[in-house]
């Protein structure tokens, strides 16, 4: 099946119509990966002397330096230039699951034409770079699948709802995974249900490179000098946030930033990148990608929520099959912070959660309490 790839994309733009070459900001992100203006070069694809062409007309549009040079070090980004990077990545982190969202429901309308049949497996689960994986080698392995990116309640719900196959969450072990249980609780139905392992992922604090702040724990998100970025309501970080808060005594209202939100893991990566942050909560996937520091402070196990009657059904058996392949555990592993354990195992919930649920859940399960909004993209 084809895969469908939809990516950002804006302009600077002088009043008289003027624009920045798109193919300069390409080059600006490159310098900002590989550190020099010739690896960026080699790595575009362009020459030395082009790169520079394109480095020159920038700085005459925009009246600016965009490289600096130092003797003995080469070239680096100026602050304007450094500017334009951040403001591509946390375009691109912010947008990021909605066009995935909308790609993967192009990708199952293609397919359905191709084959001349409307089955796949529709997917709603919380923004992880794990399911994002996954969905990615359900495509390669010709699975019909549509991924459908909310918060893990909108998740759960949807599944108990009838309207998913496959529902995606995440729950912190330890102290916490009682309450975050308790959480979901109205939409898990023991009797009717088994949960897939998916990976565990560690979440903590991300911060910048260095750690010039000295950020060492939750309990410093209480410190005045100290600027949060937060995720938004509803979304199981911002869940587990508060958790920790409430453990450390600190009331939300003594966080700088409290109320300022992102939607993504990278969303925040990228706000603390920019230096309109000094800390957020998050998974460690986009810290390291954003080379920022990170303070780990919970391991969360990601899980795949679905009918028992649903496991004997090919599309879900294909999956199983992807997700119990060394290859794909291989390619878990490899996301910093995530690791593939249990990948690929089916658990009665009970067993997952050791009996935690059993308290005030009716064997046929709790009747699922409506919802009145409608799902939101890149909650996690």
């Amino acid at each position: 099946m084809f895969e469908v790839s939809i990516e950002p994309r804006w302009s600077l733009r002088l009043p008289t119509g003027e624009a920045l070459a798109g193919r300069t900001m390409a080059l600006l992100l490159a310098v900002a990966e590989q550190g020099s203006l010739l690896r960026a070069c080699a790595a575009v694809g362009i020459s030395y002397r082009h790169g520079w062409t394109l480095i020159r007309e920038g700085e005459a549009l925009l009246g600016i330096p965009l490289l600096l040079m130092e003797r003995g070090k080469g070239s680096r980004l100026s602050p304007l230039a450094e500017t334009l990077v951040w403001a591509d990545r946390r375009i691109a982190a912010r947008l990021s699951p909605t066009l995935d969202t909308l790609a993967s429901e192009l990708e199952a309308e293609i397919g359905r034409v191709q084959r001349e049949h409307d089955r796949l497996l529709r997917i709603r689960a919380s923004h992880g770079f794990a399911v994002e994986t996954l969905h990615q080698w359900l495509n390669r392995a010709g699975v019909l699948n549509e991924l459908r990116y909310c918060s893990s309640s909108d998740a759960v719900a949807a599944l108990a709802l009838g309207n998913c196959d496959l529902a995606g969450f995440h729950v912190p072990g330890g102290e916490f995974e009682r309450e975050v249980l308790d959480h979901y609780r109205a939409w898990l139905q023991p009797a009717k249900q088994r949960v897939i392992g998916l990976a565990t992922r560690r979440v903590g604090l991300i911060v910048a490179r260095g750690d010039p702040k000295k950020v060492f724990g939750i309990d410093d998100l209480a410190r005045g000098d100290l600027r949060f970025i937060n995720r938004q309501p509803g979304s199981g970080t911002r869940l587990l946030l508060d958790l920790l808060l409430r453990k450390a005594g600190i009331q939300p209202g003594q966080v700088n930033g409290y109320e300022q939100c992102e939607l993504t893991h990278a969303a925040v990566a990228a706000y603390v990148a920019s230096g309109m942050a000094d800390v957020g909560l998050g998974v460690e996937t986009p810290a390291r990608r954003f080379n920022l520091d990170f303070v780990p402070l919970q391991t969360e196990r990601y899980f795949l929520l679905c009918d028992q009657r649903r496991l004997g059904d090919p599309l879900l058996g294909q999956m199983l099959h992807t997700l119990r392949s060394p290859q794909f555990h291989a390619s878990i592993d490899q996301l910093p912070g995530y690791q593939a354990g249990h990948c690929g195992q089916v658990f009665e919930l009970d067993q997952a959660f050791a009996g935690l649920l059993g308290r005030g859940v009716p064997r046929g399960g709790a009747k699922p309490r409506p919802r009145g909004r409608r799902e939101s993209t890149g909650a996690g």
